[in-house]
């Protein structure tokens, strides 16, 4: 009789546990989302607030890239800020730059991933090799040193115009690939 009343306690306390669980899990994915537009009452929230921000990543003493903005939050716990009129400057080895301007971006502090969007005009980066590509959306992958979005993409130079869905992009070696409905016209170069 006792094996049948603690069996049914286990299972009691077990089924408790996992609606416990259940309810920690979606209460911390709702407030983990970083990616969205942040709200009023999470900009209060912020443990640091600052009317300029600069970071700057270097690899020895050449610098590789660096975050400029006029504004920014600082989330410490969640490992991030939010940052407003942000101007991102990559470095190229032979005194090469390449800046972008975005209306907002989020920076992760911990990994030195940061992602740039633009709700009006589009993000636009100009190549040293002479074409510019046009994007709502820009993400920086700083373990693969890589540039992404899933955004729609249009590049124009050189007498080209490529727009597609999605681009995967390494800044220094300008090699870059738009990832699906890729079309591709000849314009004319006046």
């Amino acid at each position: 009789m006792w094996e049948i009343f603690a069996r049914r306690a286990l299972l009691s306390l077990s089924v408790l546990l996992m609606v416990f669980l259940g309810y920690l899990l979606f209460r911390n994915a709702e407030s983990s989302s970083s990616s969205g537009p942040i709200s009023l009452n999470a900009i209060e929230k912020a443990d640091a607030k600052l009317g300029e921000f600069t970071f700057t990543q270097s690899k020895g003493e050449t610098v590789e890239w660096q975050v400029r903005a006029k504004q920014a939050r600082l989330f410490e716990q969640e490992k991030r800020a939010v940052l407003q009129e942000v101007v991102l400057t990559f470095y190229g080895g032979s005194g090469d730059e390449v800046t972008v301007h975005g209306e907002e971006g989020t920076f992760n502090t911990a990994t030195k991933d940061f992602v740039l969007a633009n709700q009006e005009a589009p993000i636009v980066v100009q190549t040293r090799s002479g074409y510019t590509i046009y994007t709502t959306r820009l993400e920086w992958v700083e373990a693969v040193k890589e540039i992404r979005t899933t955004a729609p993409v249009r590049i124009v130079g050189h007498g080209l115009e490529i727009q597609g869905q999605g681009l995967m992009g390494r800044i220094p070696s300008e090699e870059f690939e738009i990832l699906q409905d890729v079309h591709v016209d000849l314009v004319s170069a006046f």
